[in-house]
C-alpha cells in the first residue's frame, strides 16, 4: 500500500499529493519532485499515510529531501525572480502598456520564468516577450490572473485587523453572493462587505448555514404573534442573541426573548367588536331593455311589385342619361362650326353677310 503525502508550493496553495516511497519524512520537510513544468521545491502539509488508490489514479514519486544545495539554489532564483520584476515593470512603463505585473516564480531548474499580471482586457504583450527573453536567456510564460489571485499572491491586512485568509490559510475560492450579507443581517455597503480585492467577502460564507439553520427556529419578519403581556408584528429578529423586536399596535417597540413567544396572535385574544349589519339598500327596478321590431317577412307579391317599380324608375332615368351625352357632344364642338339646319337662313352676323354701309 503507497505512502501518500500532500505538498504545497507556495504559502496558502493548492495541495498535491504524492507517493513517498520508503522515504522517511515528516510534516514541515521540504522535498524535491517532478511536475508538468519541470523540478520544484514544496513543503510537506500532512504526513505519510496508507491508502489505496481509486481507479486510474496515479501518484508520482518525489525524488529527495532538499538539501543545503537544493535550498540554496532557491534562495539565488528568489533573487533573480526579484531582477526580473523590476526590469519587466519598467519596461511595460516605458511601453506604456495596460496591464499590472504582480509576481514572478522561476522554475528550480532555472528553465522557464513566469510573470503574473492583471489586466482588464487583451494585451499585447509580443514584443515585451522578446525583450525579456533576450535579457534572461530562458523561456518566458506570460499569465494573466483574476483580482482574487492577486490578493492571494500579495497579501495584506483585512478589515478584521488580521492576515487576509486567502493569503494565509484559505486554498480554495468559494462563490460568495449578497444573499449571504441579507441572511446575516449585514449592511449591503459594498465598503463593509467587499475586501481588499474588490470583491465580496470570503469570510461571508463561513457563518452562512449556521444562520440559515438558526433562522428556522424564529418566526418570519411582519408576522403577529403573542406573548403573555403583550401582541405585536415582528420588525426585528437577532438571531445571535435570541431576541425579537415586536412593534406595538400604537407604534411602540418592545424586545422579548424568543421563548416568550407563544404563538400566532388569533382573533380571541383581540377585543371583540360588536358586528353592525348594514342597512339594506334599496334596489332599482331594472327598466326592460326596449325591444326592437322584428322584420315582417315580406310576401312574395310585394317583392314582385318592388321590382317592378325599380325597373320603371330606371327606364326615365336611362333616357335622361342618354339626353344628356348627346348635350354633351353638341356643346364640345367649337363656336362658329356649328351645321346651320336645314332651311335656315343664314346668320347676320356672319362672314360675308355684312350689311353695307352707304357713303356719304
Amino acid at each position: 500500500m503507497p505512502r501518500i503525502i500532500s505538498i504545497q508550493f507556495s504559502t496558502a496553495s493548492k495541495l498535491y499529493d504524492f507517493n513517498a516511497a520508503e522515504m522517511e519524512i515528516a510534516v514541515g520537510d521540504r522535498v524535491v519532485v517532478e511536475t508538468e513544468r519541470g523540478l520544484s521545491i514544496g513543503q510537506v502539509m500532512r504526513g505519510p499515510v496508507e491508502r489505496e488508490l481509486e481507479s486510474g489514479e496515479k501518484l508520482v514519486t518525489i525524488k529527495r529531501k532538499a538539501s543545503f544545495d537544493d535550498l540554496a539554489t532557491l534562495e539565488r532564483n528568489k533573487q533573480k525572480e526579484n531582477e526580473a520584476f523590476d526590469f519587466c515593470l519598467r519596461r511595460i512603463v516605458e511601453r506604456n502598456m495596460q496591464m499590472k505585473l504582480v509576481r514572478v516564480e522561476y522554475q528550480f531548474d532555472g528553465s522557464k520564468a513566469v510573470f503574473f499580471f492583471t489586466a482588464d482586457g487583451r494585451v499585447d504583450f509580443r514584443d515585451l516577450v522578446k525583450d525579456l527573453a533576450h535579457t534572461f536567456h530562458t523561456r518566458i510564460e506570460m499569465r494573466q490572473i483574476g483580482v482574487r489571485d492577486e490578493s492571494k499572491i500579495t497579501g495584506g491586512i483585512g478589515i478584521c485587523g488580521r492576515e487576509l485568509c486567502c493569503s494565509s490559510w484559505l486554498r480554495d475560492f468559494q462563490p460568495v453572493s449578497v444573499k449571504m450579507a441579507k441572511e446575516q443581517n449585514l449592511a449591503l455597503n459594498p465598503n463593509k462587505i467587499s475586501g481588499q480585492c474588490g470583491r465580496l467577502l470570503c469570510c461571508l460564507d463561513y457563518e452562512y448555514e449556521t444562520y440559515c439553520s438558526l433562522r428556522k427556529t424564529f418566526p418570519k419578519c411582519g408576522k403577529r404573534v403573542r406573548t403573555a403581556s403583550a401582541n405585536g408584528v415582528i420588525d426585528k429578529l437577532n438571531i445571535l442573541t435570541g431576541t425579537i423586536t415586536l412593534r406595538m399596535d400604537d407604534g411602540k417597540q418592545i424586545v422579548v426573548k424568543r421563548d416568550e413567544v407563544l404563538g400566532d396572535a388569533t382573533t380571541e385574544s383581540a377585543p371583540v367588536v360588536a358586528a353592525v349589519k348594514p342597512a339594506p339598500q334599496r334596489q332599482r327596478p331594472q327598466r326592460p331593455a326596449p325591444r326592437k321590431p322584428e322584420k315582417k317577412a315580406e310576401s312574395i307579391e310585394a317583392l314582385a311589385q318592388k321590382t317592378e317599380t325599380a325597373a320603371k324608375e330606371q327606364k326615365p332615368q336611362e333616357e335622361n342619361g342618354q339626353q344628356r351625352t348627346g348635350k354633351r357632344k353638341s356643346r364640345n364642338r367649337r363656336h362658329g362650326h356649328r351645321k346651320p339646319a336645314e332651311g335656315a337662313a343664314p346668320a347676320t352676323n356672319a362672314p360675308g353677310n355684312e350689311p353695307k354701309r352707304s357713303e356719304p
